[in-house]
């Protein structure tokens, strides 16, 4: 059995981060990334660029993830 490792679980967490943001977003039209970190702050663009690559990273290992 496949075991996720600490990278997997990082991409994990921050993509529900971004979930969850894009959730505020949607539904109260409020940034939660933008308000902590500044709109389009450096920080907050990193954070955007890291919830990205996560979902891309989830994406690469679907098959990892979805093995019984």
């Amino acid at each position: 059995m496949n075991k996720l490792s600490v990278i997997d679980w990082i991409a994990v967490v921050l993509l529900i981060i971004g979930g969850l943001n894009w959730a505020l977003v949607g539904i109260f039209s409020f940034d939660l990334v933008g308000a902590i970190f500044g709109m389009m702050s450096v920080l907050s663009r990193i954070i955007y660029i890291l919830v990205g690559l996560s979902a891309l990273w989830l994406l690469a290992i679907c098959g990892k993830l979805c093995k019984k």
